[in-house]
């Protein structure tokens, strides 16, 4: 197996037994995949949940650019579900899982065709 498909197996793992969600592992392939060599950076693969600035990050290139959404407190409302889902206590939040759960949040599995 490739490295990136190593990663695709952690990123599954991480889904399944701290997020509670059965991976579509097509999905999650080309998440990963949308998110280039970025995923094998220790800092940029993974998102801290606390900082404002990196919540941010996700919220402008990610929702309002990558899935072509509308800046709106709904956007704020789902990253902070979607961080409750993963674990605030989860030191490590995988940035693909994040981008995963946005995606599936906002029915936008059509991007990634």
């Amino acid at each position: 197996m490739s490295k990136r498909d190593d990663l695709i197996v952690k990123y599954a793992a991480d889904l399944k037994d701290k997020c509670g969600v059965n991976p579509d592992m097509d999905l999650l392939t080309k998440v990963t995949v949308g998110l280039g060599p970025s995923i094998y950076n220790a800092d940029s693969s993974t998102v801290s949940g606390s900082d404002e600035k990196e919540l941010a990050t996700v919220k402008n290139n990610f929702l309002i650019k990558k899935l072509g959404l509308a800046d709106s407190a709904e956007l704020d409302k789902a990253i902070d579900g979607v961080m409750e889902t993963y674990g605030r206590s989860n030191r490590s939040k995988y940035r693909v899982v994040v981008y995963y759960l946005l995606t599936k949040h906002f029915k936008k599995e059509a991007i990634y065709s």
